[in-house]
């Protein structure tokens, strides 16, 4: 008699061993109360302009209720080439590829290029997202650890360039790279870049670019467009490096789900494939409205970036006071991305201590451990927001320091 295999009914292994949020964790405990002031998820605090919005109802009004192409509407992809080839270097459209949301992207190059057991490298602390969509699939990270270098004027988190090198080894699939970084801020140099894409040549490594916080940079010379080192300033187009970025961040799109992602040729025809057994395509009606936030790109960054530089500055000075400091407050100041990742002395157990400030204090923020062990001990805080609010976080902050 043939015995049948009695399967456990629950995921399976790679699954049940994902690292759920502790970001939502924390935010669970604070939803529904007023008093709290939320600074835990990355996402601005206005809405999107209205002129977005607008393309988006007339394309509904006009019965844009359909499928689309797998790639993405030809308008948007023509856009986003224009758009890449403003700030990096000429690009076409056949090296464009829309996606549902930015996060989609991050999954769809995994599934494009990691098998079970692959080495892939990633630059920690870092959005989980990213160590996770790897491990879905069975691949194996390796996590090289920014320093905090707390001894610099002012304290600075910095890349360990020759620690990477040694990480990214001949059996490496792929180095996944985020910068501007969620959550520290910190940004790739040039130089930094140059030699990291020279190693990945010689060896065959992927590079994935996780570029959601280019436009989010804050030390770019006077007159030139705000944006951030990239990696497709430096390459080919059909080099092994992928770049993937979304309207959520520098668009004020968070809700939306629209991403893109710029890639070699020989990768596109499989891209099709996945994402039609993905999500099909985008929606046509929030497409549309991307093509408008593409072509009117500039007016937002500039705005966007301004406001976000002044509130870095202003938040960056609440947590730098000498009454700050007294209380074992050590801030860094950001050169990109939208937030703060800060350390009080003596605090080791993030999640517990964000769980206090939303308890006792009535401030949500977002603990390091949900970015790895490597943030483990530091405080998230999104400063894409007004000022006012800003400082009324900081006072929640100070007083419930000088209770502790």
């Amino acid at each position: 008699m043939t015995t049948v295999p009695q399967f456990p009914a629950e995921p399976r292994t790679a699954v049940q061993s994902l690292v759920a949020s502790r970001i939502r964790e924390v935010a669970n405990a604070g939803m529904g109360r007023d008093d709290v002031l939320p600074f835990w998820f990355g996402e601005p605090d206005e809405v999107t302009p209205d002129f977005i919005r607008d393309a988006a109802k007339s394309a509904l009004d006009s019965g844009d209720t359909f499928y689309t192409h797998n790639l993405g509407l030809p308008e948007l992809r023509e856009a986003l080439a224009a758009y890449s080839t403003r700030l990096h270097r000429p690009t076409t459209a056949d090296h464009i590829a829309v996606t549902s949301s930015g996060v989609s992207a991050l999954m769809l190059v995994a599934q494009l290029l990691l098998n079970p057991g692959d080495r892939v490298v990633a630059v920690t602390p870092l959005w989980p997202n990213l160590i996770e969509i790897p491990k879905i699939l069975g691949a194996e990270v390796v996590s090289v650890p920014l320093q905090f270098d707390t001894t610099a004027a002012p304290p600075r988190w910095e890349l360990d360039l020759d620690r990477l090198l040694a990480a990214l080894t001949p059996d490496t699939r792929a180095l996944m790279l985020n910068s501007p970084n969620n959550p520290t801020g910190w940004t790739i140099t040039r130089e930094q870049q140059q030699v990291l894409l020279a190693h990945c040549r010689k060896y065959g490594i992927w590079l994935l670019a996780d570029d959601v916080y280019e436009r989010l940079a804050y030390d770019t010379p006077a007159g030139a467009p705000s944006c951030a080192p990239s990696f497709l300033d430096l390459c080919d187009a059909d080099e092994r490096v992928v770049s993937t970025n979304s309207f959520s961040k520098a668009w004020l799109m968070t809700g939306w789900r629209l991403g893109w992602m710029q890639l070699p040729q020989s990768l596109m025809g499989g891209l099709g494939k996945l994402i039609e057994y993905n999500t099909s395509c985008a929606p046509g009606f929030v497409q549309r409205a991307g093509v408008v936030a593409v072509n009117r790109s500039e007016e937002i960054v500039q705005r966007t970036v301004a406001r976000y530089r002044n509130a870095r500055d202003y938040l960056y000075e609440c947590l730098s006071t000498p009454e700050m400091r007294a209380a074992g407050v050590t801030a860094p100041k950001p050169r990109g991305a939208m937030y703060l990742f800060f350390t009080i002395d003596g605090e080791r157990d993030s999640l517990a201590l964000c769980k206090r400030l939303v308890a006792e204090a009535g401030l949500g923020l977002a603990p390091g451990s949900a970015f790895g062990p490597e943030g483990e001990g530091a405080l998230r805080w999104c400063f894409a927001s007004s000022v006012e609010r800003l400082s009324q976080g900081a006072d929640k902050l100070s007083r419930f320091l000088r209770s502790r």
